[in-house]
């Protein structure tokens, strides 16, 4: 596993009050699926419902402070080679890989003292050379060539 972090999920209670605190730090955030995004240098920063955060990693709801690390690869296959080390390392598997929703593949472990991260393969955040994500324009149309997801 690389020593990376692409994504740094929160879990939050009211998502348009914390979308709404973020703008007015001047942040510039893009909304999809009730899932908000903010570029933050060569990461991304994530708001998501704390219900959802949980529901996704497979463990229950947490109280303040709910997130979730997120360390994005290049292929499936690598999220499984990283799951099935992170199980040797004794990492807790809170939720096996499989396929996303959002047309990708991720599992979740925690570490020994309960931090969550997802690995995840989403062919929709694409990874420079170094490993740098960039968030696309999530507003823009699909384009029609391309296959569905």
């Amino acid at each position: 596993m690389e020593q990376r972090i692409s994504l740094i999920t929160l879990g939050v209670t009211d998502l348009a009050r914390a979308r709404a605190f973020y703008e007015r730090l001047g942040w510039h955030g893009q909304e999809v699926e009730e899932t908000v995004f903010f570029q933050a240098g060569g990461l991304a920063l994530v708001l998501w419902g704390r219900a959802k955060l949980a529901a996704d990693a497979g463990v229950p709801e947490r109280g303040p402070g709910a997130l979730t690390l997120a360390h994005n690869v290049r292929s499936r296959a690598e999220v499984d080679e990283i799951m099935a080390t992170a199980a040797q390392a004794g990492a807790g598997i809170t939720r096996p890989a499989a396929d996303t929703f959002y047309g990708g593949y991720a599992g979740c472990f925690a570490d020994p003292d309960g931090h969550l991260w997802e690995i995840a393969w989403n062919p929709g955040f694409p990874l420079a050379a170094d490993g740098t994500l960039t968030v696309p324009d999530l507003t823009a149309a699909p384009d029609p060539s391309s296959p569905p997801a």
